[in-house]
C-alpha cells in the first residue's frame, strides 16, 4: 500500500500508518466524526507502545 503511495504521490502525503477497519464513526446524520477517529489512532498508537510493539512506519 505505501509502495503505491509513494509512487503516486508527494513523499510528504504518504501517511505514516495504514489501518483498515469495518466501519467508521459517524454522527446521526451520517458525518464522519474526524475527532473519534483520532481518539481511536491515539488509542491504538499507546497500546501499541505499551505492548512494545511498533508500527511500521
Amino acid at each position: 500500500m505505501r509502495d503505491w503511495c509513494r509512487s503516486r504521490i508527494a513523499h510528504y502525503k504518504v501517511p505514516r500508518y495504514i489501518w483498515f477497519v469495518d466501519a467508521f464513526p459517524m454522527t446521526v446524520i451520517g458525518k464522519l466524526q474526524k475527532f473519534r477517529m483520532r481518539e481511536i489512532a491515539a488509542e491504538r498508537l499507546a497500546q501499541l507502545n505499551e505492548e512494545g510493539r511498533t508500527c511500521k512506519p
